[in-house]
């Protein structure tokens, strides 16, 4: 059993049963009460058997991870393709694409992906190489939001970014020095990239960059986690649509 196949804790495996996507569920064999009923529930209602397991067997199958009595082995995620994104952006005013460049933490990915979710983004793009990708702990972070953002995995972050120019997106990335978020002019179709946690945005993809965007800060460090500034930076997008 490859672990990329389980999804746990109670809120991921709630979506994930709900999006049709469980095929087994686990459930620790001394565990009880309204949350564990509501999941039977849900699980007799999907035609997905159940498994009472050992407290011990669950935290060996979510390696160590938070699973909070509960593991659903799943099919493979499906992510979008990119073109999926961009039908989906033509339906929307002012939509927002997340470019995630080189990501390998997944606690980020899961944070992002659930503040992506609370803000109404439209879809994220991860590349395919060298990049953290949906695993069981982003989908714990994400408290169940990879069953709500569409996200689409490519080979080539850069014509990916090509492909978003011609469809008439603005490309902003994030860097020390820029326009202030609070000045951010974000009308229109929007991409957004963040860059790697310690390496930021590569070369290559900064050249492709319409105008960076940086975060005002009056403390000593000079930078925020990859998750925090992407939180920032969604919800000025959000503020912007409803004001």
């Amino acid at each position: 059993m490859e672990q990329e196949d389980l999804v746990y804790g109670v809120h991921a495996v709630t979506e994930a049963l709900k999006e049709k996507r469980g095929n087994k569920l686990y459930i620790q064999d001394d565990l009880h009460g309204r949350k564990i009923d509501s999941l039977k529930d849900l699980a007799a209602q999907e035609k997905v058997s159940i498994s009472w397991t050992p407290k011990k067997k669950l935290t060996e199958m979510a390696a160590g991870g938070v699973h909070q009595g509960v593991v659903l082995r799943v099919a493979a995620f499906a992510y979008a393709d990119l073109q999926e994104l961009l039908d989906k952006a033509g339906q929307e005013e002012n939509p927002l694409l997340l470019v995630l460049d080189g990501l390998t933490d997944p606690h980020n990915l899961g944070s992002i992906l659930r503040t992506a979710d609370a803000t109404g983004v439209t879809g994220v793009i991860i590349p395919k190489h060298r990049s953290v990708g949906v695993t069981p702990i982003v989908a714990k972070t994400s408290t169940g939001a990879i069953s709500h953002v569409p996200i689409a995995r490519v080979t080539n972050l850069s014509q990916a970014v090509d492909q978003l120019k011609a469809d008439g997106f603005w490309v902003f990335g994030t860097d020390m020095s820029g326009t202030p978020a609070h000045q951010w002019n974000t009308s229109g179709k929007l991409a957004l990239i963040i860059g790697n946690e310690g390496k930021g945005i590569s070369p290559n993809l900064k050249k492709q960059v319409d105008e960076m965007v940086t975060i005002p800060m009056v403390g000593h460090v000079q930078s925020l986690n990859a998750s925090v500034a992407a939180a920032v930076l969604m919800y000025e997008v959000l503020r912007n649509r409803l004001s």
